[in-house]
C-alpha cells in the first residue's frame, strides 16, 4: 500500500506526510490532485486543460506538480478564453481523448456554455449512440468570500437541468477523490462542481480511499442518522448542516437525518425517500437562488411519488437570497444559509418556533 500512496501523492506532498494521511487526514485539494494524477497514470488519453493549470500549478493549486510529472502535452496552459479552450477540449473528446477542463470559476463557464450544453451534452444522443464525448468540466462553484455578484453564483441547478450531463457536487475528501475518479472514467460528459472554501478542509479517510481503483457510485450518503427530520443538502452546506444538527440535538433534543446528495444528476431519489420514511419531515438546504433550484426539484420528486404519503408537514427550502450576491460582508453573511438559519428552519417545520 505504501508504494500506492507514494505514487498518488508525490506531486505535492512527501512520502512521510502521505503515510500520515493514509491513516488520518486528507484535504479536498490533495484528494482532487491525487485523483487526477492517478487517472492520468492509468490512461494516456486523459489530459488537463485550462488557465494557469500548468506553470502556475492551478489557481487553487489543485493541479500542483502535474506539469512536472506529465509534461506540456498533457497539462495544457491556455489563454484567457473559456469559449476557446472548452471548444478545443470538446473537439478532442469527440475524437476519443478524455480531457479534464478546469474553469478557474464556474462563473466563467458561462463563456463556454454553448460547448458544454450544445456540443458535449447532446452529441451522444443526437448521433444515435455512435459518438460519445468523454470529458470532465471541473472547478470551484458557488460563493467564496467577498468576490462580488459575478463570481458568487451556484450553477448546480443550471447544469442539473440539462439531459446528457452528469452533475456531481462533492463535500468531503473521500467524496472528491472517489467521485472525480469515477467522473474521469465515465463515458458521459460530467460537470464536477467543487467549492473553493472546502479545498483546504481536512477529512478523516480510511485506507481504501487511497486505493488506485477507489471510485464512488453516483449516490447520496447519509452523513448522520436521525429520526425527527430529514435535511437534504450538498457541497459546503453539508458542513453547515452537520453543525446545525449538533445544535438541534444538544439544545433542542431534535434528531436530524443528514443526507449529502453528492450527485445532482442523476438525483438519488431513493435515498431521499428512504430518509423521509424515517422522519416524516424534511428541509432542503442549498446556496442557489430560491427559484427553480435543487430544492424545488427535490420537493417535486417527493410530491410526485410515494413520498407525499409520508409527510407530516410541508417541506421547507432553505436557500440563498433572491438577490445578486452582495459584496459587503455584512450583507453577504445574510445572503446564504448558515447553521443558525438551518436550525430555525428545522424548528419551524417541526412547529417548535
Amino acid at each position: 500500500m505504501l508504494s500506492t500512496i507514494k505514487k498518488s501523492f508525490t506531486s505535492n506532498i512527501s512520502l512521510k506526510n502521505a503515510t500520515r494521511l493514509a491513516s488520518t487526514k486528507l484535504t479536498v485539494r490533495d484528494a482532487l490532485n491525487s485523483a487526477m494524477a492517478e487517472e492520468m497514470d492509468r490512461d494516456d488519453d486523459v489530459f488537463i486543460i485550462g488557465e494557469e493549470v500548468a506553470q502556475y500549478n492551478g489557481a487553487y493549486k489543485i493541479t500542483k506538480g502535474l506539469l512536472d510529472r506529465f509534461g506540456e502535452r498533457r497539462v495544457v496552459d491556455t489563454p484567457i478564453t473559456e469559449i476557446g479552450f472548452t471548444g478545443l477540449a470538446t473537439g478532442a473528446a469527440l475524437k476519443g481523448l478524455k480531457p479534464i477542463v478546469e474553469f478557474m470559476s464556474f462563473n466563467f463557464s458561462m463563456q463556454a456554455i454553448d460547448h458544454v450544453v450544445n456540443s458535449a451534452a447532446k452529441t451522444y444522443y443526437m448521433s444515435g449512440g455512435t459518438q460519445k464525448c468523454q470529458m470532465v468540466f471541473r472547478g470551484p462553484n458557488g460563493a467564496a468570500v467577498g468576490v462580488g455578484a459575478q463570481h458568487s453564483q451556484d450553477f448546480t441547478a443550471w447544469y442539473g437541468s440539462v439531459p446528457g450531463l452528469k452533475v456531481l457536487s462533492p463535500y468531503s475528501a473521500s467524496d472528491a477523490r472517489g467521485l472525480l475518479k469515477a467522473a474521469i472514467r465515465d463515458p458521459n460528459p460530467v460537470v464536477f462542481l467543487e467549492h473553493e472554501l472546502l479545498y483546504g478542509e481536512s477529512f478523516d479517510v480510511t485506507e481504501d480511499v487511497l486505493d488506485h481503483d477507489y471510485t464512488l457510485p453516483y449516490l447520496a450518503k447519509t452523513e448522520k442518522s436521525g429520526s425527527d427530520i430529514s435535511i437534504i443538502t450538498y457541497s459546503r452546506n453539508v458542513q453547515f448542516t452537520l453543525a446545525a444538527a449538533e445544535i438541534l440535538e444538544n439544545q433542542y433534543g431534535i434528531s436530524a437525518d443528514v443526507v449529502n446528495l453528492r450527485s445532482i444528476r442523476p438525483l438519488d431519489v431513493d435515498a431521499i425517500l428512504a430518509s423521509l420514511k424515517k422522519t416524516n419531515h424534511m428541509v432542503t438546504v442549498e446556496s442557489t437562488f430560491p427559484q427553480f433550484g435543487v430544492g424545488s426539484e427535490i420537493i417535486a420528486q417527493v410530491m410526485e411519488s410515494e413520498g407525499f404519503d409520508y409527510l407530516d408537514a410541508p417541506i421547507m427550502r432553505i436557500t440563498g437570497a433572491d438577490v445578486p450576491t452582495p459584496y459587503a460582508k455584512e450583507l453577504e453573511d445574510f445572503a446564504f444559509p448558515d447553521p443558525e438559519t438551518i436550525v430555525k428552519g428545522v424548528r419551524t417545520v417541526l412547529g417548535a418556533n
